[in-house]
């Protein structure tokens, strides 16, 4: 059975990502579970990825949109110090082992940021009262 084809979804504007700054943080649809994401802007380029860490499945940021160690070298975990590499999501140092966060794939254009949805990761499916969580999305039209 083919999986349904869904487009890029918009995330935000390109300026509201800051060189190392915060992060813009938005709701996810996991394994039809509600889920959390975040994109940020490392070295020139949008990274995004689940925000999931890879040693204990929690949420990563210490506040909203704050991932990045002080020095903005790497995404940390608050819970218990796992680093990652922002470029690729892959751990180098602390519990995470050799895990890697789970990546969501993103292109910029006319100012917007996009990310595309995957076979795990989807859009949250919207009705008239908002968001139905946990509830699988339906292709844009």
């Amino acid at each position: 059975m083919a999986e349904p084809v869904v487009d890029a979804q918009p995330l935000c504007a390109s300026s509201e990502l800051a060189e190392r700054g915060l992060a813009f943080v938005f709701d996810v649809v996991l394994w039809r579970a509600p889920a959390r994401a975040f994109a940020l802007r490392f070295d020139g380029q949008v990274v995004c990825y689940l925000n999931r860490c890879a040693h204990v499945p929690t949420e990563m940021d210490w506040q909203a949109g704050h991932f990045l160690d002080m020095d903005k070298r790497w995404i940390l975990c608050s819970i218990h110090g796992a680093a990652y590499e922002p470029a690729d999501g892959r751990c180098v140092g602390g519990p995470c082992g050799n895990g890697r966060l789970m990546r969501i794939d993103t292109f910029e254009r006319d100012g917007t940021v996009y990310w595309y949805p995957s076979r795990d990761i989807q859009p949250v499916a919207f009705d008239d009262a908002g968001p139905a969580a946990g509830t699988a999305p339906e292709s844009p039209p």
